[in-house]
């Protein structure tokens, strides 16, 4: 098979590391790609939604299946585009259609699923610049900390969590009145604060059978000790140790069977991931988000666990054949730390030379935002290298994660070296 994935982060040259080992697949294009993706595929310069450059290029090289990495394109409809063209029809596509990536594409969309379909969450409120008084007031019955979420896309940056009422009033006339978000927080849910700790979970679904993959817990702030401001992640652990198997299972009942059964009662077509951001209140699960697609850096660490073909996967994703594969995976934990520009996520400088990616032994550097300029690897991006690797437990593999860190360089580079300091 021709196969194609779409993006560019340490996500897309993971999917890219793992389908190249499959004998199913014969060439590989990503688009648009990194200095990663660069090593093992064919690297062509489109715009995930470019989707008229995009099938140009599936005709072009023949391609038989796009694998969709980030959200954008999902929630613009890439999906939908093939489905509704002649040409195109006929090619595997994983990744929901636009209908169900509201489930990402719009947070209030999102909670409304989870009340209709009796799935645990946090109880909320939306609102909009034509009642952000009543805002005020919803925020006035709620005890601190108060949590904002823009409720369109905003770049994993548009939730905000503050201790302060005044600073949470004046917060919400900033995203609301002032667009600090853009149009992505012309609408904002307010939610009460679930006090507990965060993990993943992730589902593969062909829109009627599941098979769930390991769960893995990522570091979105940017500081030690889970402080500072939210980054799109600093680092991720798989398999979660505090996920017992009883706790497990609480999720598969309460949360997943009823996300797939919820997607075919309300006719929401879904082939791909559900991406599925949790936390555990005392001994429950409740659902803080969706996603439409795989998280990074949590890819960087279920995919390496997961020993099956995953093009295989795919195929029976897109035939609607998933409950006839066995998903094996691997017992040794995984662990990732990211490497980033130094000022992210504020503003930081791009360009900067990557070395020492050679010495690199017992880990997998993912690259993210880096890229080949004048045959030097540079960074291109805020969190641009993933270092991956496998141990016997979580705390031997986040160690030859950092011993290997310590070979690389590149100006102003920064990492958390406290992953995993809280389980």
């Amino acid at each position: 098979m021709t196969i194609l994935i779409l993006g560019s982060g340490g996500r897309e040259h993971t999917f890219a590391w793992k389908i190249a080992q499959s004998p199913l697949c014969k060439s590989l294009y990503v688009a648009p790609g990194n200095s990663g993706t660069a090593e093992i595929a064919q690297n062509v310069n489109i715009g995930v939604t470019d989707f008229s450059a995009i099938k140009t290029l599936v005709l072009d090289k023949q391609i038989d299946m796009v694998v969709v990495g980030p959200e954008d394109p999902l929630v613009q409809g890439v999906h939908d585009f093939f489905l509704n063209d002649q040409a195109l029809k006929h090619i595997s596509v994983i990744g929901p259609q636009q209908a169900a990536a509201e489930l990402e594409g719009s947070k209030e969309f999102a909670k409304e699923f989870m009340m209709r379909h009796n799935i645990p969450t946090a109880a909320y409120q939306s609102f909009n610049a034509s009642n952000v008084e009543d805002g005020y007031a919803f925020l006035e019955t709620l005890n601190p900390p108060y949590v904002l979420k823009a409720d369109g896309l905003a770049a994993g940056k548009g939730v905000l969590i503050l201790n302060d009422l005044n600073e949470a009033k004046a917060e919400l006339k900033n995203m609301l009145v002032d667009a600090k978000f853009g149009n992505a927080s012309s609408k904002v849910v307010i939610e009460e604060f679930l006090d507990g700790i965060e993990l993943s979970c992730f589902v593969l679904t062909d829109g009627k059978n599941y098979k769930i993959l390991p769960t893995a817990k990522d570091y979105k702030r940017i500081g030690e000790g889970d402080t500072g401001l939210n980054t799109g992640g600093m680092g991720a652990v798989s398999p979660v140790p505090f996920a017992t198997p009883e706790f497990l299972n609480k999720i598969e009942e309460r949360i997943v069977k009823p996300t797939v059964a919820g997607l075919q009662k309300d006719n929401l077509p879904y082939k791909g991931f559900i991406f599925i951001g949790l936390i555990k209140v005392g001994d429950d699960p409740k659902v803080i988000e969706y996603n439409v697609r795989m998280g990074d850096p949590e890819t960087e660490v279920v995919l390496p666990r997961l020993k099956n073909d995953l093009v295989e996967i795919f195929q029976a994703i897109s035939n609607e054949t998933l409950h006839t594969i066995d998903i094996e995976i691997d017992e040794r934990a995984a662990t990732t730390v990211m490497l980033v520009s130094g000022g992210y996520p504020e503003s930081y400088e791009k360009g900067k030379e990557i070395t020492g990616i050679e010495a690199i032994t017992d880990s997998i550097p993912f690259h993210a935002g880096a890229i080949v300029k004048d045959e030097k690897v540079v960074t291109s991006g805020g969190r641009v290298m993933a270092i991956t690797s496998y141990g016997n437990t979580y705390q031997e593999a986040i160690k030859k994660s950092y011993q290997n860190i310590e070979k690389l360089h590149f100006d102003k580079m920064y990492y958390r070296k406290d992953i995993g300091f809280d389980l």
